[in-house]
């Protein structure tokens, strides 16, 4: 036994520790499908045992890797270099709600899909609603500033996030932000935790800003011929007073793969296709969603609109419809999550379709158009070495090709251990000399989720 297992199994009690590399595995993957074992793995259900265990790996030299519920799709919960994964999911208590100040203070083991409710109750939601909402939890979602399709209107966590509870890797417990909407006191350290992947510190409780929910919800298909043409409709639609509170893209790809799966059916014509939400007071959605329709019913082949919890169940099959396919014809695909400016959404998708044809490699693209954010999904058989040396080389030119058009390598799927060789293309020497300065003062001693911060210059 390891001197970090010994110590483990003296610090916690039988029921929050996993000490045999047997019953370690499983917390030794995410849904990047990645995996290296840890020496041990540790259930915390509060703050003063996070403190504790932060203390004995900083001691120890151990790695620390923190981890929700593990669907995370870059392996920022691999614990590639051993050492401890510090479990969250019991750490699972919504400790307040308060709708007067439009606040929710919960702990990083609550689910999105808990949060939601709790705020429900109330009249209120939480924006960010990545698709994982039922099993990921709020660490997750915080530690990778995971937004979903609500972002384009409502922002991401870091925009619906008042102040935090942290652990520093120097064992000092600290609060950021405040309870008000306004606050300019000291630097911004909410915003920077959010997104860093456990690599700064260890979230312990975040105080949510709640928005109300609208009254009413109005959902529109539009059909077009051509990528070109949904993106016009796209600039269009998000230079309206008025933005959708959600919009979704599909392209060919994904539409040829669906067409006729079970019981959708699309015209052989479609280019692209749009799903657009509109949301607000009853009293002004009718205008409001007819004055979309005109928007993007210009070049569009069909614009259907659906008024009724059933007529918009039926469009959604059409989007719903994408993942058990994509499950069927490819278990294992390469999914990436590129954002480019709206404007160059049709130059990015020509590119991945040459790309898709120069490599072999069937790509199959979808996502939060309105603001950019692409979910490229290469379909490939990783039991095939040469297909896979083939995929590495395109997704490597999927890169370039995003960064040539001012795009970001990631949108909401964070970096993990995916996309850090990488990073260097995207953030300058200076800027990643700044960062390693700040992982310095937050973790001195490089314990926290080592080999996840980005590089050094």
């Amino acid at each position: 036994m390891s001197d970090l297992a010994r110590e483990i199994e003296r610090l916690l009690p039988p029921e929050d520790r996993l000490l045999d590399p047997a019953d370690c595995w499983a917390y030794g993957a995410d849904n990047s499908r990645l995996h290296a074992a840890p020496e041990a793995v540790a259930f915390a259900r509060d703050s003063q045992t996070v403190v504790e265990l932060v203390r004995l790996c900083r001691r120890l030299g151990a790695p620390l890797v923190a981890r929700g519920r593990g669907t995370g799709t870059t392996g920022a919960a691999v614990p590639d270099r051993g050492g401890l994964v510090l479990s969250l999911e019991r750490m699972n208590r919504i400790v307040d709600v308060d709708p007067a100040n439009r606040w929710l203070i919960a702990e990083p083991g609550v689910t999105n899909a808990e949060i939601q409710a709790a705020a429900g109750e109330h009249g209120f939601f939480w924006p960010p609603d990545p698709t994982s909402a039922a099993y990921c939890t709020l660490g997750g979602n915080l530690a990778y500033n995971s937004a979903g399709p609500h972002a384009v209107k409502y922002g991401t966590p870091r925009d619906n996030t008042l102040g935090l509870e942290a652990v520093a890797g120097t064992g000092e417990h600290f609060r950021t932000g405040v309870r008000t909407n306004k606050g300019v006191v000291g630097y911004d350290l909410t915003r920077l935790l959010i997104g860093s992947e456990g690599t700064l510190g260890i979230i312990t409780q975040a105080t949510l800003k709640l928005t109300p929910r609208p009254e009413c919800t109005r959902l529109l298909q539009a059909v077009y011929p051509t990528i070109d043409a949904a993106a016009r409709a796209v600039a269009r639609l998000m230079a309206r007073a008025e933005s959708p509170s959600a919009l979704e893209f599909m392209d060919r790809s994904a539409i040829g793969m669906i067409r006729g799966y079970g019981g959708v059916e699309l015209p052989e014509a479609a280019g692209a296709i749009l799903m657009i939400e509109s949301d607000g007071p009853a009293e002004i959605i009718e205008t409001r969603t007819d004055g979309i329709r005109r928007t993007a019913a210009e070049g569009a082949l069909s614009v259907d609109v659906a008024d009724t919890p059933e007529a918009m169940d039926r469009l959604w099959q059409v989007r719903k419809a994408l993942s058990p396919a994509l499950r069927t014809i490819a278990p294992k695909k390469i999914n990436e999550d590129v954002v480019v400016p709206v404007s160059r959404i049709p130059a990015l998708i020509r590119g991945l379709e040459e790309l898709a044809e120069r490599h072999a490699i069937r790509i199959v693209n979808f996502g939060h158009a309105g603001n950019g954010n692409i979910h490229v999904n290469l379909l490939v058989n990783p039991d095939d070495p040469e297909e896979m040396q083939r995929a590495e080389v395109c997704l490597d030119e999927v890169f370039r090709l995003v960064l040539s058009l001012d795009g970001s390598l990631s949108g909401e799927h964070g970096v993990g251990l995916v996309k850090r060789p990488f990073v260097d293309r995207e953030l300058d020497p200076a800027a990643l000399t700044l960062m390693e300065g700040v992982r310095a003062v937050f973790d001195p001693d490089g314990i926290l989720n080592p080999g996840k911060a980005p590089p050094a210059p």
